[in-house]
């Protein structure tokens, strides 16, 4: 009778015992990170997420000044929000942006200005080209007011460019402008005094401009998504 103590034989061989413990390791090493890889691409598909090899691809619309379009590497991002930080307004931002303005409005449009601090000057704008049948001038009673009417407007899928002006604005607010202006295509410029400049911003583009002497605007650049920051001198 057997002892009961002992072992009966086997016939697996402990090495093939150890092969495939490492090959059911292996397996499951390349499933987690299979599903890692899905799950990463998946939240960089999400919209306010910007792909470092997708930046270069976004729509750019000429300034119209050669020194300007240089330093932007080809011009405005055409379907992204812009902030332009003003020591005053009036000093000649409307103008920087009329060439490019012009160009968009040969796009089935509206050109619509939010709570502009002065009412457009309409002799300026049809001799820079533009059709006033085009223009829609938005009122708003206040800061938020003007933030809600912007993003509606570039969210209404009839505006190729959208004007706005406030002061203080959140993180959630520009990020809201943001998403809008990517998911509609929408040019969204928010003018704001240079007193906030120091915030936080999700915008693809941040200027500041001063008047210089003569018909000259500086215009420096403090955050550009496909270029270095960096300073210009355009002349009007």
């Amino acid at each position: 009778m057997p002892d009961s103590h002992e072992t009966a034989p086997s016939d697996v061989d402990p090495s093939e015992l150890d092969m495939s413990e490492g090959n059911a390791h292996e397996d499951s090493a390349a499933t987690i990170k299979r599903d890692k890889q899905q799950r990463l691409e998946q939240l960089l598909q999400h919209p306010q997420i910007l792909r470092a090899d997708k930046a270069h691809a976004q729509t750019l619309l000429p300034t119209g000044f050669v020194e300007l379009d240089r330093l932007l590497r080809g011009g405005w991002p055409a379907a992204a929000l812009t902030e332009v930080f003003v020591e005053r307004y009036g000093g000649g931002e409307i103008s920087l942006l009329l060439p490019a303005l012009r160009q968009r409005a040969l796009s089935a449009g509206l050109i619509v200005w939010v709570s502009p601090p002065y009412t457009p000057y309409a002799p300026a704008l049809t001799l820079a080209g533009l059709d006033l049948s085009r223009m829609l001038v938005v009122g708003a009673t206040g800061n938020q007011d003007a933030l809600w009417s912007i993003e509606q407007a570039a969210k209404s899928g009839v505006s190729v460019a959208v004007l706005g002006w406030a002061a203080a604005v959140s993180d959630h607010a520009l990020r809201r402008l943001q998403l809008a202006a990517e998911q509609h295509g929408c040019w969204v410029l928010l003018f704001r005094p240079v007193r906030f400049v120091r915030g936080r911003s999700v915008a693809a583009l941040r200027l500041r401009v001063s008047p210089q002497s003569g018909n000259g605007l500086q215009v420096r650049v403090l955050k550009n998504r496909i270029a270095s920051p960096g300073c210009v001198t355009v002349l009007l």
